[in-house]
């Protein structure tokens, strides 16, 4: 390792309202296990990217109130470089979290047909919050994703052997995945930055944005092992992980695989008893979607060595079972159970 001031790698010193504190890490190429964790420091104010509209901005939102942790909800577009500068300077936050980004709607091919406002979301945007926040000393979670990858011959599905954190990404099927395969390897250069790759996030609802509310939405439906994240479960350890200052990149699923079809049993058992769904392959499927999708095996052993104690994570489809107990328990409150659930949702019978 070099000790090296990190001022020098700054192009506009005047930046700078104070020293920058010295780091000590390896110089280039950058690589998650080159970067050191930074020295913790109490978490007095966070700013969330993401936090007003965003989906995950908006879970840590309510988090961090339900934790009395001041939060402010970012205003500039993280896209225009001298408004998130001046919103940070004007904050003066500890922490920062990036969850702001383009996935498109309904999903992901939307990105397929909007390249430029693709890139200039999720590369330079991603870029100026952790270039500016890095200038000021402040850590930044990115809520990045780990479908950059793809089963290989490294990886076999099946065979439980998952991509680890230094792996390189291998997926580039889809234009987001690319523009996401970009930036692992740049916010990695960042001593500032801890990097989750979130899959497939699952939440207690039926938000559009949850993956269960995608699938559930589809007439057929593919049957692959993947790993995924359960948000009830994954969102406080990000958040237990940034009071740590950890750095780096982090597969941030929960640990194990589970199939499309064990998923939908469940919501078969949990939600509605009526619902029915058919498979078709990998083939089939490209042959109604514009880009092809990610499946992988991401290994969890570097998460669950670093989380702080008292996070409780769970193994994929024991978290899974828990939470469709707590979604029946939301719909039934809602009033969409046992038999009010919306239209979109609701199977024809079998002939």
């Amino acid at each position: 390792p070099v000790s090296l001031d990190a001022q020098s790698f700054i192009p506009d010193r005047s930046l700078l309202k104070k020293p920058y504190r010295r780091r000590t890490f390896y110089s280039f190429p950058c690589s998650p296990t080159n970067i050191i964790m930074s020295e913790a420091k109490p978490m007095t104010c966070v700013i969330i990217y993401g936090g007003k509209t965003g989906w995950i901005g908006g879970l840590m939102h309510k988090l961090l109130n339900e934790a009395n942790v001041k939060v402010v909800l970012a205003s500039a577009r993280i896209e225009n470089r001298a408004d998130v500068e001046k919103e940070l300077d004007e904050v003066k936050p500890s922490h920062a979290l990036m969850a702001a980004g383009i996935t498109g709607r309904p999903n992901i091919d939307w990105c397929e047909d909007h390249k430029p406002e693709t890139i200039r979301t999720n590369v330079i945007g991603t870029l100026n919050v952790a270039d500016l926040c890095n200038t000021r000393d402040i850590h930044v979670t990115v809520y990045a994703t780990g479908c950059i990858f793809k089963y290989d011959e490294a990886h076999p599905l099946g065979s439980g052997i998952g991509f680890t954190e230094e792996d390189v990404a291998n997926f580039d099927g889809s234009f987001y995945s690319q523009t996401k395969g970009y930036m692992e390897p740049m916010l990695k250069c960042y001593p500032n930055c801890m990097i989750l790759r979130v899959r497939m996030p699952v939440s207690d609802d039926l938000i559009h944005r949850n993956f269960v509310t995608k699938i559930a939405k589809y007439d057929r439906i593919v049957n692959i092992p993947n790993s995924m994240t359960i948000l009830h479960e994954m969102l406080p350890a990000s958040l237990a992980m940034a009071k740590k200052g950890l750095t780096g990149v982090y597969n941030f699923t929960n640990p194990g695989v589970i199939s499309h079809n064990e998923v939908m049993d469940m919501y078969i058992k949990y939600i509605d008893p009526t619902y029915h769904y058919e498979n078709f392959t990998v083939e089939e499927q490209a042959q109604v979607i514009k880009a092809p999708r990610s499946n992988n095996e991401l290994d969890t052993t570097k998460l669950m060595r670093d989380m702080p104690e008292g996070v409780e994570i769970n193994e994929i489809k024991v978290a899974y079972d828990k939470c469709f107990q707590r979604m029946q328990k939301n719909l039934t409150e809602m009033g969409w159970l046992p038999d009010n659930m919306p239209a979109e949702f609701v199977r024809k019978p079998k002939a």
